[in-house]
């Protein structure tokens, strides 16, 4: 999407003075014509900050009242003298008092009477001055709200629905915990839209599949969509936690010491089998995209290797089939915030957004490119839509190399056995640093050098008919860009950023809230291939996802494996390859045998979301193909042994 630029958000504002703000009288012509874009007439330093605490009706923590959870309230005072209702911007957390949200691990602070003097990152600087007020929820169960985190269970959800209730007028609120004055909503009109990363922007998801009204749009950022599918792939295990550990570590010491109850649900219900329980039923938000109201502008990093794109993907195609309108930007990045990679597009775009959807101005945003995607570091190109119009899944077969090569991967269906034997030493870059050479814990298959890029845009299916020699075995399929490239260096502990120490303001500051913030730069690497997208499962869960089942060794098991949703595109001269093996090192847990397994490649096939289809692939690689040299290739590593909670 083109970048609009403006003096209100150039990154040469590098002091909170720089953005003074003043009202601008209108000229009886201007007063006719509709407004396009909200600006900072109103004064952030004399923003009324209150604090309520709405009644959730749930009691969690078993104590035989409603739970109340805290809401913190920044919100333009002038409005109010005028008789004027204003929207709201809302960011739910369980990160306000723990862990700290954004590059610079902000947290909530509030001075002597309670009431909030630090709101994390830019939202209430920015949107209070143009006539929003802003509201941080703490989830039931953390900072200082009653209740139990329950992780993206019926608590977390109610925590932010019953706020919305309340702007509405259809729930409680009061002037303290346990019990205080009610409170009234009076100087909102209800609007809201919610935003925030990672668990935040996972509860925006969760409210919106209530269909709650008032809820006009959220902006989820490296959001969950289905809590399973964070902590499992296809029954095969991504992290070495639970849900349980994650609760313990966000809970505030009244959670922690009476809400021993549902930290045991929490336990029970997700068996590190893999099976799908009732207790991931209920944290299934792609169930209920029927039931969202709200539009969507979702945001994610296609190097994600926290809350992984498939989270987005299948989002993303749910809230299409349901006719829901949809926004999104893809970019390099791992888990980090477009606020750290892309700033002042970023700003300039959420402002536009919420204006056209929180207060109907007609700013045109909504005609403007559906999709954004960064191809290269900082360089960004869009779609009309997303996919991109003549997308189409084009099956791929691979093909058994020769002795002294590799297989090869293209239209026609092969026949031939591949094997491997799984190596949990090994992960995916290990196996696309050798993809040209045939090697014993992998199968690969590569086209022939392409005569023109080759785009892929949206979820691939790779289908295995695999053969164990044990009773348990894991797969995982990855896709990857051969050829030499400079990509975002995803796999450092920033995930594809670099922070800077200069600062940049967005927004009015005062003496405890502060706009200004340091700036970032694309922290980049040269490789000589890019892992596309990965996917993984356990074959003990071929037949149903419920539940799981040793394997007989010797029989063909057929089974799909769900890649993370993408956008790459595949430059001339490179080739795509398709790699095929067990343990992805530190991304999934390993099989407890460690099993050979052959692939029936005459069954086996990657279905590949392509623009241009089967037509495309075969131009692509119509030229001479030369044979693959055995060469190492050197690419980005991602950082092995890390564990992450889905925190921003």
């Amino acid at each position: 999407m083109p970048t609009r630029t403006r003096s209100a958000i150039r990154r040469t504002l590098v002091t909170a003075a720089a953005v003074a703000l003043t009202a601008v009288p209108l000229t009886p012509a201007a007063a006719r014509t509709a407004p396009r874009e909200s600006t900072p007439v109103y004064s952030y330093a004399q923003a009324v900050r209150e604090s309520v605490w709405v009644d959730t009706g749930l009691d969690a923590d078993g104590d035989g009242r409603s739970d109340r959870v805290a809401t913190d309230i920044v919100r333009p005072a002038e409005p109010a003298r005028q008789g004027r209702k204003v929207p709201v911007v809302m960011d739910a957390s369980p990160y306000y008092s723990c862990c700290g949200r954004g590059n610079e691990s902000q947290l909530k602070t509030y001075d002597a009477q309670g009431r909030v003097v630090r709101m994390p990152l830019f939202y209430d600087n920015y949107f209070v001055p143009r006539g929003y007020a802003f509201v941080g929820v703490d989830l039931a169960g953390t900072n200082r709200s009653d209740g139990c985190v329950d992780v993206g269970g019926r608590f977390d959800v109610q925590s932010a629905k019953a706020v919305i209730d309340w702007l509405n007028g259809r729930a409680r609120a009061y002037t303290s915990r346990t019990g205080g004055t009610p409170v009234r909503a009076d100087w909102t009109d209800g609007s809201t839209g919610m935003i925030g990363k990672s668990w935040d922007g996972t509860i925006a998801n969760g409210v919106a599949a209530t269909g709650v009204r008032g809820l006009k749009t959220i902006v989820p950022i490296s959001a969950i969509s289905s809590w399973y599918d964070y902590y499992f792939a296809q029954g095969a295990p991504l992290y070495d936690g639970g849900p349980d550990e994650l609760a313990d570590y966000v809970e505030s010491a009244d959670a922690h010491a009476h809400c021993a109850a549902v930290q045991r649900e929490l336990a029970d219900g997700s068996p590190r089998s893999g099976d799908w329980t009732a207790l991931w039923s209920r944290r299934d938000y792609v169930e209920d995209a029927a039931k969202v109201r709200a539009s969507v502008f979702l945001v994610h990093g296609m190097q994600d290797l926290n809350v992984r794109t498939k989270n987005a993907g299948q989002w993303w195609d749910a809230l299409a089939r349901h006719g829901v309108r949809r926004k999104i930007w893809l970019s390099q990045t791992g888990h980090v915030d477009p606020f750290d990679y892309r700033r002042g597009a970023w700003v300039d775009t959420l402002h536009r957004w919420f204006d056209h959807e929180l207060l109907g101005y007609d700013n045109g945003i909504d005609s403007e490119p559906v999709a954004d995607v960064e191809r290269r570091p900082d360089q960004w190109v869009t779609s009309a839509a997303w996919p991109p119009a003549g997308t189409r899944g084009t099956v791929l077969h691979p093909a058994a190399g020769s002795r002294a090569g590799v297989g090869t991967l293209g239209l026609r269906r092969a026949a031939g056995t591949e094997r491997f034997t799984d190596d949990p030493g090994l992960s995916e870059t290990d196996w696309a640093a050798h993809v040209t050479a045939p090697t014993p814990e992998k199968a690969g298959f590569l086209t022939a050098p392409l005569t023109r890029a080759l785009r892929l845009a949206g979820s691939a299916e790779v289908t295995v008919t695999a053969t164990p020699t044990t009773a348990s075995a894991h797969l995982t399929a990855v896709l990857v860009d051969v050829g030499a490239d400079t990509i975002r260096d995803y796999g450092d502990p920033a995930e594809g950023i670099t922070t800077l120490a200069e600062r940049t303001c967005w927004g009015e500051s005062t003496a405890g809230d502060s706009a200004c913030y340091k700036e970032t730069r694309a922290k980049t690497t040269a490789v000589g291939y890019t892992v596309v997208s990965r996917g993984w499962a356990d074959l003990g869960h071929h037949a149903s996802v419920t539940r799981g089942a040793p394997l007989t060794p010797g029989r063909a098991y057929r089974m799909t494996l769900h890649l993370a949703a993408t956008d790459h595109s595949v430059p001339a001269g490179h080739r795509l390859a398709l790699i095929v093996a067990g343990t992805d090192k530190d991304l999934i847990d390993p099989a407890s045998t460690r099993p050979t397994l052959t692939l029936d490649l005459s069954r086996t096939t990657a279905k590949v979301p392509l623009v241009g289809g089967a037509e495309a692939f075969a131009r692509a690689t119509s030229g001479r193909a030369t044979a693959p040299a055995p060469t190492v290739l050197e690419g980005i590593r991602t950082p092995h042994g890390t564990r992450h909670v889905p925190a921003g």
